[in-house]
């Protein structure tokens, strides 16, 4: 959670200096923190399940790449129509 810190600042700044609203950035920052699917270091329920149920490191990376690009595409597409700038 501490790249949220960094990166919330940044995006704010960039939706002002655009001069549009910085809901939506506000939002993809915080959709974009939430995603740590691509390594069991993500989340604690992953480190969890990764040495009980036997997985590898590589596992979490096939499925949560799929993950992240498919959250990318629907985030692109979901945040401005719920928050349009």
């Amino acid at each position: 959670m501490s790249n949220v810190v960094l990166v919330f600042p940044i995006a704010r700044e960039a939706a002002l200096q655009s001069e549009v609203d910085a809901r939506p950035f506000a939002i993809a920052v915080t959709v974009a923190a939430s995603s740590g699917f691509t390594s069991p270091l993500g989340y604690q329920t992953n480190l969890m399940v990764y040495g009980a149920g036997g997985y590898r490191f590589l596992d979490f990376a096939k499925i949560g790449i799929s993950l992240k690009v498919l959250l990318f595409i629907a985030s692109m597409i979901c945040i401005p129509y719920a928050w349009p700038f």
